[in-house]
């Protein structure tokens, strides 16, 4: 009896340490699950997680469901767009008359009169220089029915079951809203909490009124920039409007109302059905008393089911040139008795959102999503007790795997490892695909991985000194002289996260997908390995920048963290201009090859970034986030647009003054509000010639005259400069906007700002 407190005793010292570190973990995932402690990262994990889970469910091709594409083929056919309201009006005669579709939602607005036939011009010249021809005013009487394509337009909706869409605005009033389907009275002095915007841009009058109805086709993005929810009710001042989806549904099912709905008292709702100020469904009104009740989540908003991967060769919806309906090629049994979606795929005019599934989806597809799930009455739904379940499931796996891996070998613990894991994914898929609840599986998987990690590795951790783990964590980030340097001095530095004052670098591989296409795998490797090596050696060693990360073809770097740099920003102008060397040089040996040519676009930007190690428990990374970091992606972008290789931020360029610039533009990025001036660097100012320094005066001269509207001026000093330069495409970008503000001039309120509405 005296031996068996000492058994547990020696038990207890051997393995204590290792359940005392799991119940932490678990307590911690519980702590998660309660609300108790919020990680942003973990969330980032879980919408990652949704995504691939989304994936993994084959798309099934849906008939009751076609988009009518104003696709490439359809603007060489009909001809650019936006097309004249009398195209509009055959297009939607050509469905609703010859291909007999149940329903059109239309995922465009149209909030401007339609003046493209030119009578209003005619009409003028009869009322004035040509008022003394009677024959001229006659004639136009009886082609004003022709020629009004608004009116023909109204002509063609009228009677028929077609959808408008509308666009919420933040800055602006065009058109005319639908009726909406509840008002504020109708609330009786109820909150319903849905996405909301001061203004919009509907329909003009004419056709509003000739519509079966309208719809909002705005989507509201996460915090990330991804489409996930989308919001079934939204409201404009006082009232209440459907989506797109749910509007275009409601005409098919010959909806009599579409209503929010309250299915418990104020004392029973949950705090997800406080979000949306209790009303926790959409209920759609049928003939026959009969209804569709669509559950909602907060602000009124459903999970957007994402099927196939979007697109004509996505999977999940048919498409239809509407090239093909207007002539009446395509098949009659393809459309009749349809939901048609018409939207645009078309290069310039495509509709493209970032979604979990595919970052560059077809916005049309999302409300197609919506509607198949409301005729499929399938939603995928997260229920209010999703969070003590989950809390549940982390306690007794948590518990469990902390006491059995402590005693069980290596071997053992991996496979018991694994077992676990595979069983939480595989219970989180079943209820995900065949209840169509949502469960997040992040905070279980890391939980999983965390207590597995801690029994397998214990003493790894307590074995590595200082100064290897330094070197360890940055070796692969910065050059190593600057590690040699932080590992005399450990205690210096940390991977915490802090502000500072940095300058962010991003390259990318012009036409990547092109030359992987014309290589093998063995050359592409070899091609992508000598690029990245190239990239990376300039980096570190030449101006000792942080390599933070390869992004595919693309590589991120940073200068000023760890160790600070006054001339952060010198060095990164220094080393973008050598990177380009070097990329000329590898091009020249690519070219020899018999390789695709290389070219690269490099994007620089300064300013105060949060730079750390970041990530989940999973991964993580030393790296850097801000809007001066997403400045940089976004104008490593933007050197496509003005055919450079290098542009920087205007703080950048400020803090390298010693080299030279040519000005660019004037731009605002998606995501921005105010705009930043951006610029190409040359050369160092004391390395500049005669010519190119003429050359940059005499651009910088024409660019003051385009933003001054001087377009005469502009164009001779931009014409002489192709003329002598005819390998900058800049130039040429240039003449081509002159031409457009000629025919559209800009307003004398222009601030002379080109706005990026794309990544």
């Amino acid at each position: 009896m005296r031996l068996f407190p000492a058994k547990w005793a020696k038990t207890l010292l051997k393995y204590g340490p290792r359940w005392l570190l799991g119940i932490l973990v678990t307590a911690f995932g519980v702590a998660y699950t309660a609300g108790v402690v919020e990680i942003d990262a973990v969330r980032r994990l879980d919408s990652l997680l949704a995504g691939e889970r989304m994936k993994l469910e084959p798309p099934v091709l849906d008939p009751r469901i076609v988009i009518v594409d104003i696709d490439g083929k359809a603007l060489t056919e009909v001809g650019r767009f936006p097309w004249s309201r009398n195209i509009q009006a055959r297009l939607v005669t050509q469905l609703t008359r010859h291909y007999q579709v149940s329903a059109i939602g239309f995922d465009i607005s149209f909030p401007e009169p339609d003046t493209s036939s030119g009578y209003g011009v005619l009409e003028q010249l009869s009322n004035g220089e040509l008022k003394d021809v009677p024959a001229l005013r006659q004639r136009l009487a009886t082609l004003k029915p022709a020629m009004d394509y608004d009116g023909l337009f109204a002509a063609a909706l009228k009677g028929q079951p077609v959808v408008l869409g509308f666009n919420m605005s933040a800055d602006q009033v065009k058109g005319q809203l639908p009726a909406p389907i509840i008002t504020e009275q109708d609330l009786n002095g109820r909150e319903l909490l849905a996405y909301s915007a001061p203004g919009y841009e509907a329909n003009i009058g004419v056709l509003q009124s000739a519509a079966a109805g309208a719809g909002s086709f705005s989507v509201v993005t996460d915090l990330d920039g991804i489409v996930r929810t989308a919001g079934l009710i939204q409201q404009v001042g006082d009232n209440y409007y459907p989506a797109l989806s749910l509007a275009t549904a409601g005409v098919y099912l010959k909806a009599l109302a579409i209503k929010p709905f309250l299915s418990q008292t104020v004392d029973q709702l949950s705090q997800n059905q406080l979000s949306s100020g209790g009303f926790d469904s959409v209920t759609i009104l049928l003939p026959g008393k009969r209804q569709r009740v669509i559950p909602v989540g907060e602000a009124m908003t459903t999970v957007v089911q994402f099927r196939g991967q979007g697109g004509p060769r996505g999977g999940a919806f048919r498409y239809v040139s509407a090239a093909d309906v207007l002539a009446g090629r395509a098949p009659q049994a393809l459309l009749k008795g349809a939901i048609v979606l018409v939207g645009t795929t078309a290069p310039g005019l495509v509709d493209l959102r970032a979604t979990p599934v595919n970052p560059e989806y077809p916005g049309v597809e999302i409300h197609a999503n919506i509607i198949k799930s409301i005729l499929d009455m399938r939603f995928k739904s997260r229920p209010d007790w999703a969070g003590a379940i989950e809390g549940i499931v982390i306690l007794l796996v948590g518990l469990a795997l902390s006491l059995a891996l402590a005693a069980l070998s290596p071997l053992r613990s991996i496979l018991l490892g694994a077992l676990v894991l595979g069983a939480a994914v595989g219970v989180n898929y079943y209820a995900y695909s065949e209840l169509n609840l949502i469960f997040n599986l992040a905070m279980p998987l890391i939980v999983i991985f965390a207590v597995f990690v801690l029994n397998v590795a214990w003493g790894y951790f307590f074995e590595v000194r200082k100064g290897q783990a330094l070197v360890s964590r940055f070796g692969e980030y910065v050059a190593p002289e600057l590690v040699a340097e932080m590992a005399d001095d450990p205690e210096k530095y940390n991977m915490d996260g802090e502000s500072r004052e940095l300058t962010v670098l991003f390259v990318d591989v012009r036409g990547f997908t092109t030359i992987s296409e014309g290589l093998t795998p063995r050359q592409l490797r070899e091609y992508i390995n000598l690029y990245l090596t190239a990239m990376s050696e300039d980096i570190r060693d030449s101006h000792r920048g942080t390599l933070d990360k390869y992004i595919g073809d693309a590589v991120m770097a940073f200068w000023g963290a760890p160790v600070a740099f006054a001339d952060h920003a010198s060095r990164a102008v220094a080393t973008s201009l050598l990177m380009q060397a070097s990329a000329h040089r590898l091009n020249d040996d690519f070219m020899a090859r018999g390789w695709p040519p290389l070219k690269i676009g490099i994007g620089l930007n300064s300013g105060l970034m949060h730079v750390g190690d970041m990530g989940s428990k999973i991964r993580r990374a030393y790296t850097v986030m801000g809007d001066a970091v997403n400045l940089g992606s976004r104008l490593e972008g933007i050197t496509k647009v003005y055919g450079v290789g290098i542009a920087v931020g205007e703080a950048t360029r400020a803090a390298a003054p010693e080299f030279a610039y040519r000005e660019l533009d004037l731009v605002r990025v998606k995501g921005k509000n105010e705009p930043v001036a951006i610029f190409e660097p040359i050369v160092l100012e004391k390395d500049l010639d005669a010519a190119t320094r003429d050359e940059l005066e005499r651009w910088h001269t024409a660019l003051a005259a385009v933003r001054l509207q001087q377009w005469d001026h502009a164009t001779q000093i931009i014409v002489d400069l192709s003329a002598t330069f005819p390998e900058r495409s800049l130039y040429s970008l240039y003449t081509e906007r002159i031409t457009y503000y000629r025919a559209h001039p800009p307003g004398a309120d222009w601030d002379g700002v080109t706005t990026f509405e794309t990544k």
